[in-house]
């Protein structure tokens, strides 16, 4: 079985989506150009923003849905992020939610990608 560990955001501003992430993470890029830009998360995972005019073969204009998910322990710590993330200013998609699976909430980056934060029911969290 293979395995992924990269995550791949098509965007028009490159380093302006990196100042963006860098903020909302709390780290820097490890890597930083015109064209692309690479984060390295806490859990191995690496995120690149890569510009959306130079990208081979070239993505078509709209294509598939995605989010990058972001983990809490809690519902108590998905309220915090949202009020954070809403102090920040970033869009609000879907305000703190209970669902079948947990608590969340949607935010979207400045290319309109979904950042979906979530902390999962008790019983999920035991089934897993």
């Amino acid at each position: 079985m293979i395995s992924s560990n990269f995550v791949l955001f098509y965007v028009d501003h490159p380093m302006a989506s990196a100042g963006f992430y860098a903020d909302l993470l709390g780290a820097a890029p490890v890597e930083a150009s015109p064209t692309f830009a690479l984060f390295v998360l806490n859990t191995g995972m690496k995120l690149g923003l890569w510009s959306k005019h130079t990208v081979e073969p070239a993505a078509p204009p709209a294509f598939g849905g995605t989010e990058l998910a972001f983990e809490v322990g809690n519902y108590d710590g998905v309220d915090a992020v949202h009020g954070d993330w809403a102090r920040r200013g970033l869009p609000i998609a879907q305000a703190p939610t209970d669902m079948d699976f947990g608590r969340s909430f949607v935010a979207l980056d400045p290319d309109g990608h979904r950042l979906r934060v979530y902390a999962r029911a008790a019983e999920v969290a035991q089934t897993l």
